[in-house]
């Protein structure tokens, strides 16, 4: 009867473990994913993140390992009761099944909580590594964008700088063309007017 109770412990000791070790590989992907941040803030938030995550983990390992060791105690606890009464044999192995029983029933309970805590745990993990996903494309998309739109503000700056130098020539022909002008009718002037000089 023991070994029929001890299976639903082991699936859930499996399940535990397996859910232990998704954990951690998110969590040091999740790592992994904030040292390649460029931006100090976003690496730091993130690091803080993992931070938190890595508490929450070494907090769900502790109680995992309280409950085993109740577990094992309130086992080791009920046998030396086992050894210790005397009476009907009938009668103690009937309590002992029950309380064997009621053991696994509670180390089954303890240890699914602590299954679930480790699932919502993994959830988590993967919705912030979906976000920090999200936000890395648009990080990427907005780099691209200021990329093009530096080169279009270079070509800009280029052609007002070409304009500007334009107009001064411009600018510089109009004055010489207006001397020239002036001179001439400079010259008309002084023909017509003092045609002895």
């Amino acid at each position: 009867m023991a070994a029929a109770g001890d299976v639903p412990v082991r699936v859930c000791n499996q399940e535990i473990v397996k859910f232990d070790l998704e954990i951690k590989a998110a969590v040091q992907e999740l790592e992994q994913m904030a040292k390649e941040r460029d931006k100090e803030s976003e690496k730091q938030a993130l690091l803080q993140e993992v931070e938190n995550h890595k508490k929450q983990m070494f907090s769900n390992q502790t109680a995992w390992r309280k409950a085993n060791l109740a577990c094992k105690i309130a086992i080791d606890n009920s046998e030396k009761d086992e050894l210790l009464q005397r009476g009907d044999p009938l009668r103690q192995r009937k309590t002992t099944k029950e309380s064997l029983a009621e053991n696994a029933s509670k180390i089954t309970e303890n240890l699914m909580g602590i299954s679930r805590m480790m699932s919502q745990q993994v959830q988590q993990s993967e919705e912030t590594m979906h976000t920090l996903a999200n936000s890395s494309r648009t990080i990427l998309d907005a780099n691209e964008e200021f990329k093009s739109m530096s080169g279009t503000i270079q070509l800009g700056r280029k052609l007002i700088t070409k304009y500007n130098r334009r107009e001064l020539t411009d600018k510089l022909l109009i004055f010489l063309a207006l001397a020239l002008f002036l001179a001439t009718v400079l010259y008309i002037l002084k023909k017509r007017l003092f045609p002895f000089l």
